[in-house]
């Protein structure tokens, strides 16, 4: 039996702006893009030649008002959701993102557990990490 990951889900405020972010900035490649009416929609984005998806979603999406206005605050404050992103050239790509006026956590360092990282955030607050090995 083999398990892997297919997708994962990064909440937005905007999806215009986590679209260009994920796409322009970032990279990815987009592979499906649906309104659904109402507010709702869903971008796949995928790195390229890869078959791993990180879906954005409205932050909240199928909860109640109160639970999504919860996850709004917590979307706010970056603490609702994350990703960690590998690179073989973590300082270039760096300097592209940081080029994009993303908002810089951390500029690259060589950490003790043995890899170089960087750490920023997209346009909704969600922490991403950049990391080479």
């Amino acid at each position: 039996m083999t398990i892997r990951i297919q997708h994962s889900y990064i909440a937005f405020d905007d999806a215009d702006a986590a679209l260009t972010f994920y796409r322009d900035v970032v990279g990815f490649e987009v592979s499906n893009d649906v309104d659904m009416g109402g507010g709702m929609r869903w971008i796949t984005l995928n790195p390229a030649g890869q078959d791993v998806s990180i879906v954005l979603t409205p932050v909240g999406a199928g909860e109640s008002d109160a639970d999504r206005e919860v996850m709004a605050d917590l979307l706010a404050k970056g603490v609702l959701g994350g990703i960690v992103l590998a690179t073989d050239d973590l300082d270039a790509d760096f300097e592209r993102i940081a080029a994009s006026g993303a908002d810089i956590m951390q500029e690259p360092m060589d950490q003790p557990w043995g890899v170089r990282d960087a750490a920023f955030r997209d346009p909704a607050g969600n922490q991403l990490r950049l990391t080479q090995h």
